[in-house]
């Protein structure tokens, strides 16, 4: 009963900046955490905000009150391109322990 709903991808040329955002809604008491992974053609989903590749230039940030997280990319390079994952650690109503939760991908392409 929790949806994520990502925003804010698209084409951008190299060195430029997007934003990205997920929003939670549904039945949710608490949000123990949000975060971002993205997945390029031929490799593993990485988690954005420990990759030493992003260090510098993406940052991540919560509005707790609207249940969304942000991810400020800045200063985009070609290998940044890849499909980006909104995760939410959510406790339902009625639940007693948290549950993942996933966006549907959204994409993102740098050109040279």
């Amino acid at each position: 009963q929790v949806q994520l709903v990502e925003s804010g991808g698209g084409l951008v040329q190299a060195g430029g900046s997007l934003r990205l955002s997920c929003a939670a809604s549904g039945s949710i008491f608490s949000i123990v955490a949000m975060g971002w992974y993205r997945q390029a053609p031929g490799k593993q989903r990485e988690l954005v905000a420990y990759a030493d590749s992003v260090k510098g230039r993406f940052t991540i940030s919560r509005d707790n009150a609207k249940n969304t997280v942000y991810l400020q990319m800045n200063s985009l390079k070609p290998e940044d391109t890849a499909v980006y994952y909104c995760e939410a650690r959510v406790r339902e109503r009625y639940g007693s322990d948290w549950r993942a939760y996933w966006g549907q991908g959204i994409q993102v392409t740098v050109s040279s």
